[in-house]
């Protein structure tokens, strides 16, 4: 499958770009770029410690000023995800830190974040149960034709937008971001077209994993 038939923008990704994190990674999705860093697990605060499970904690950064609402619910939405890829019980009583940085936004910015966290998952060598990946795309209001991880030049004429996320082994919908109104029908044929696209992702991490590691399982 290659990028030209699921119509996402190119993407680039480096790893180990950060020296103090256990795992990083830069990943870019057209002009859109993000760096995520895990740090753990490490001692967790006694408010957030958990005796039979670690914690997952994610601190997102806006290219500039204090974070903002929107943002606080990027890294909810990025936590969530990410927990549910780790298999957390492997570490009770400790933490997980993911930072995340934006670094350019060129639209489908949750899904870059999501896809630069779980490829620095990855580097970090913590266990997972699967991988994830992150699709976005919107309706256009004119054609109401379905528009794959869309820049913000085309976001301006969206009717909605959605992203999802993905896990690596059943691809199931781990995650689901939703803007604007739709029918039960277009949600439907979006989460199929990005369904697809995510096999891609999914090429695309196992191809940059395999520059700095001899094999990795699914």
């Amino acid at each position: 499958m290659d990028n030209e038939k699921c119509n996402l923008r190119p993407m680039n990704c480096e790893v180990n770009q950060l020296s103090m994190p256990d795992g990083s990674a830069m990943f870019m999705q057209g002009d859109t770029c993000v760096v995520a860093g895990v740090y753990g697990p490490i001692e967790a605060r006694m408010q957030k410690m958990m005796h039979d499970k670690a914690s997952v904690e994610v601190i997102y950064s806006p290219l500039k000023g204090p974070p903002s609402i929107d943002d606080r619910s990027k890294e909810l939405f990025i936590r969530e995800t990410c927990e549910s890829s780790l298999i957390i019980t492997l570490h009770p009583g400790t933490a997980i830190s993911i930072n995340v940085q934006e670094l350019e936004n060129a639209g489908g910015l949750l899904a870059c974040a999501i896809n630069s966290a779980c490829i620095a998952l990855i580097n970090s060598s913590l266990s997972m149960k699967f991988t994830i990946a992150a699709v976005s795309c919107m309706i256009d209001k004119d054609s109401l034709e379905i528009i794959m991880d869309p820049d913000l030049s085309q976001l301006k004429n969206a009717k909605a937008t959605f992203t999802y996320a993905f896990d690596s082994i059943k691809k199931d919908l781990v995650m689901c971001h939703t803007t604007g109104r739709f029918s039960e029908k277009e949600l439907m044929q979006t989460i199929e077209e990005c369904k697809e696209a995510s096999n891609f992702i999914f090429d695309f991490y196992r191809d940059t994993v395999k520059k700095y590691a001899v094999c990795i399982s699914q």
